[in-house]
Protein backbone atom coordinates (compact mmCIF):
# COMPACT_ATOMS: atom_id res chain seq x y z
CA UNK A 1 0.00 0.00 0.00
CA UNK A 2 1.03 3.58 -0.58
CA UNK A 3 0.09 6.98 0.78
CA UNK A 4 -0.12 9.80 -1.74
CA UNK A 5 0.12 13.36 -0.41
CA UNK A 6 -0.61 16.10 -2.91
CA UNK A 7 -0.23 19.80 -2.13
CA UNK A 8 -2.36 21.71 -4.64
CA UNK A 9 -4.05 25.06 -5.20
CA UNK A 10 -7.41 25.32 -3.38
CA UNK A 11 -9.13 26.34 -6.61
CA UNK A 12 -8.32 22.92 -8.13
CA UNK A 13 -9.62 20.80 -5.23
CA UNK A 14 -13.13 20.05 -6.52
CA UNK A 15 -11.86 19.28 -10.01
CA UNK A 16 -9.30 16.81 -8.65
CA UNK A 17 -11.81 15.28 -6.20
CA UNK A 18 -14.43 14.73 -8.92
CA UNK A 19 -11.87 13.12 -11.25
CA UNK A 20 -10.67 10.79 -8.48
CA UNK A 21 -14.26 9.84 -7.62
CA UNK A 22 -14.84 8.85 -11.26
CA UNK A 23 -12.11 6.19 -11.07
CA UNK A 24 -13.32 4.80 -7.77
CA UNK A 25 -11.15 6.46 -5.15
CA UNK A 26 -13.27 5.77 -2.08
CA UNK A 27 -11.79 8.21 0.39
CA UNK A 28 -9.32 10.96 1.00
CA UNK A 29 -8.38 13.43 3.70
CA UNK A 30 -8.19 17.12 2.84
CA UNK A 31 -6.39 19.62 5.04
CA UNK A 32 -6.11 23.36 4.55
CA UNK A 33 -2.46 24.33 4.52
CA UNK A 34 -0.21 27.33 4.06
CA UNK A 35 3.25 27.28 2.62
CA UNK A 36 5.68 28.44 -0.01
CA UNK A 37 8.10 26.95 -2.45
CA UNK A 38 10.42 28.49 -4.99
CA UNK A 39 8.15 31.48 -5.50
CA UNK A 40 8.67 32.57 -1.87
CA UNK A 41 5.14 33.96 -1.49
CA UNK A 42 3.72 36.87 -3.45
CA UNK A 43 3.09 40.59 -3.25
CA UNK A 44 -0.42 42.03 -2.98
CA UNK A 45 -1.63 45.60 -3.11
CA UNK A 46 -4.32 46.40 -0.54
CA UNK A 47 -5.72 49.96 -0.45
CA UNK A 48 -2.70 51.24 -2.31
CA UNK A 49 -0.14 49.67 0.04
CA UNK A 50 2.05 46.77 -1.01
CA UNK A 51 2.18 43.74 1.28
CA UNK A 52 4.28 40.61 1.03
CA UNK A 53 2.34 37.39 1.63
CA UNK A 54 4.92 34.79 2.70
CA UNK A 55 2.63 31.78 3.08
CA UNK A 56 0.17 30.96 0.32
CA UNK A 57 -3.06 29.02 0.81
CA UNK A 58 -2.88 25.41 -0.35
CA UNK A 59 -4.75 22.18 0.32
CA UNK A 60 -3.18 18.83 1.13
CA UNK A 61 -4.87 15.68 -0.17
CA UNK A 62 -3.97 12.39 1.48
CA UNK A 63 -4.96 9.13 -0.19
CA UNK A 64 -4.01 5.59 0.82
CA UNK A 65 -4.32 3.10 -2.01
CA UNK A 66 -3.14 -0.21 -3.39
CA UNK A 67 0.25 -0.22 -5.06
CA UNK A 68 -1.36 -0.90 -8.46
CA UNK A 69 -3.49 2.26 -8.28
CA UNK A 70 -0.66 4.72 -7.63
CA UNK A 71 0.19 5.61 -11.24
CA UNK A 72 -3.44 6.14 -12.24
CA UNK A 73 -4.07 8.37 -9.22
CA UNK A 74 -0.88 10.34 -9.90
CA UNK A 75 -1.87 10.89 -13.53
CA UNK A 76 -5.32 12.12 -12.49
CA UNK A 77 -3.98 14.52 -9.87
CA UNK A 78 -1.38 15.93 -12.25
CA UNK A 79 -3.83 16.32 -15.14
CA UNK A 80 -6.46 18.06 -13.02
CA UNK A 81 -4.32 20.13 -10.64
CA UNK A 82 -1.96 21.51 -13.28
CA UNK A 83 -2.53 25.11 -14.36
CA UNK A 84 0.92 25.59 -15.87
CA UNK A 85 1.63 28.43 -13.45
CA UNK A 86 4.13 28.57 -10.63
CA UNK A 87 2.72 27.17 -7.39
CA UNK A 88 0.78 24.23 -8.87
CA UNK A 89 2.11 22.05 -6.04
CA UNK A 90 3.92 18.82 -5.29
CA UNK A 91 3.08 15.14 -4.82
CA UNK A 92 4.80 12.86 -2.31
CA UNK A 93 4.48 9.06 -2.14
CA UNK A 94 5.17 7.00 0.98
CA UNK A 95 5.02 3.30 1.79
CA UNK A 96 2.26 2.28 4.21
CA UNK A 97 2.97 -0.72 6.43
CA UNK A 98 -0.50 -1.25 7.87
CA UNK A 99 -4.02 0.17 7.90
CA UNK A 100 -6.59 -0.56 10.60
CA UNK A 101 -10.25 0.43 10.40
CA UNK A 102 -11.10 1.41 13.96
CA UNK A 103 -14.83 0.61 13.77
CA UNK A 104 -14.46 -3.00 12.57
CA UNK A 105 -10.85 -3.89 13.31
CA UNK A 106 -10.24 -4.78 9.65
CA UNK A 107 -6.61 -4.64 8.60
CA UNK A 108 -4.67 -4.21 5.40
CA UNK A 109 -6.19 -3.39 2.02
CA UNK A 110 -9.71 -4.29 3.20
CA UNK A 111 -9.46 -1.43 5.71
CA UNK A 112 -8.86 1.12 2.95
Amino acid sequence: MRKIEAIIKPSRLNIVKDALNEVGVKGMTVTEAKGFGRQKGKKEIIRGAEYKVDFLSKVKLEIVCKEEAVEEILDIIIANAKTGEIGDGKIFIYPVEEVVRIRTGERGETAI
